[in-house]
């Protein structure tokens, strides 16, 4: 595993930061915002329209274990800039689909795309460049990306009001190939040494088959996707919920951007939160967070101000959140296989996500309100909390915190 030098890394560091809040922006936080409109227009059901971008969670996760296994041969510039090309054309796709089964499939299109641009593929590139530095480097690309809801979120809100939401996507799609492509192909021309090549590659598939058959492995795929469920439930669900309180949709808008700035606070912090706890205590503490603030979302009826606070303290926790998944493997089994073993992990919380949207629709259905829906998202947290000690390898169980 070749470790960049700090000047090379920081360059590498300051591109997947570039990358990161435009693909998050646009892929991710802008549906959100449109999806309103887009119910407006196509006269579908609200489940209708979130289920393709459900779709498209789901495609990322599936897709993304074979990119996690490609990011460990090839390394990231390939694939990322694959993704960035493919993803262009994807999303105007999605604007224009004239009925509902080919918006799905463009759907399933953009997860492809998606599942070479967002957090995963950053996230192998930096814990394999990154040695030492890695957590550094993770905290710095996500502390900018969580500012992606609050750059893009008001943007988009703009677009649509001034250009209706299948144009507003269109100029999205050529922001995203405008900075992305260069960026990716250019920007990440470094050498990448492959996990597994030469005689040692047999032990090295080894390891990670010992890893994901075990016990805690396991179990950790179930804590992170129940937290995975109701952090991306709520966070696509803000906007309803918020318009259900009475405010405006634009007004929504900048209550789901400021989640973005908690996002930032939150993760502000990280590295010396890190260097003081074990990975258990932090990952209990975090689901316990994504749990509270959660059902604080579900019980507050206002006023703006206040809805606005609590929507800062949901991002907060969020934000720490995506560290915590960032670095569960690394901090649980090392870094050997991290792509791999990463991809693997990533697929049911990948899948988790993409319910998340659709089941929170559902619930607020069923329930008769979004706020009911957020009571019950908040339990899945709860019990990723509960979970947690059954996800620590008996090496990582006995280990205290550094410092």
């Amino acid at each position: 595993m070749n470790t960049l030098d700090r000047r090379t890394l920081k360059r590498v560091v300051a591109i997947l930061c570039l990358t990161e809040i435009t693909s998050w922006g646009i892929l991710y936080y802008a549906f959100p915002v449109l999806a309103p409109a887009i119910m407006d227009t196509t006269g579908w059901a609200p489940s209708a329209v979130t289920g393709g971008f459900s779709v498209s969670l789901v495609t990322a996760a599936l897709v993304g274990i074979g990119v996690g296994r490609s990011i460990d041969r090839f390394g990231p510039r390939p694939v990322m800039t694959a993704g960035s090309i493919l993803a262009t054309p994807a999303i105007v796709a999605v604007a224009y689909a004239p009925t509902y089964p080919l918006y799905l499939a463009a759907w399933v299109v953009t997860g492809a795309a998606t599942s070479a641009l967002l957090y995963p593929p950053a996230f192998a590139a930096l814990t394999h460049w990154g040695g030492a530095d890695r957590i550094r480097a993770l905290t710095v690309v996500t502390l900018v990306g969580g500012l992606a809801s609050t750059v893009f979120a008001p943007i988009v809100a703009a677009l649509e009001q001034w250009l209706g939401w299948r144009e507003a996507y269109v100029v999205l799609a050529g922001i995203l190939a405008v900075i992305t492509i260069p960026a990716h192909w250019f920007g990440l021309r470094t050498s990448w040494e492959r996990a597994d090549r030469g005689p040692a590659e047999a032990s090295v598939d080894e390891h990670a088959r010992a890893v994901w058959r075990s016990r805690s492995f396991v179990v950790l795929l179930f804590a992170m996707s129940a937290a995975a469920l109701c952090v991306y439930a709520a966070v696509v669900n803000l906007v309803p919920l918020l318009l259900e309180r009475g405010l405006s949709g634009f007004e929504a808008a900048i209550g789901l951007g400021l989640g973005g700035v908690g996002q930032v606070c939150g993760r502000l912090g990280y590295a010396w939160f890190a260097a003081r706890t074990t990975p258990g205590t932090r990952s209990a503490l975090i689901f316990g967070a994504v749990a509270a603030t959660t059902l604080l979302m579900a019980v507050l009826p206002g006023p703006m101000l206040v809805l606005f606070a609590a929507s800062v303290l949901s991002g907060a926790s969020r934000g720490v959140f995506t560290l915590i998944q960032a670095t569960a493997v690394s901090d649980r089994w090392g870094t050997l296989n991290f792509g791999r073993l990463n991809g693997v992990m990533l697929a049911p919380v990948m899948l988790a996500t993409a319910a998340g949207p659709w089941a929170g629709s559902i619930l607020a259905e069923t329930l008769g309100s979004v706020a009911s829906a957020f009571l019950v998202l908040a339990a899945f947290a709860v019990v990723a909390a509960l979970l947690v000690p059954w996800t620590l390898p008996r090496q990582v169980r006995r280990s205290v915190p550094p410092g």
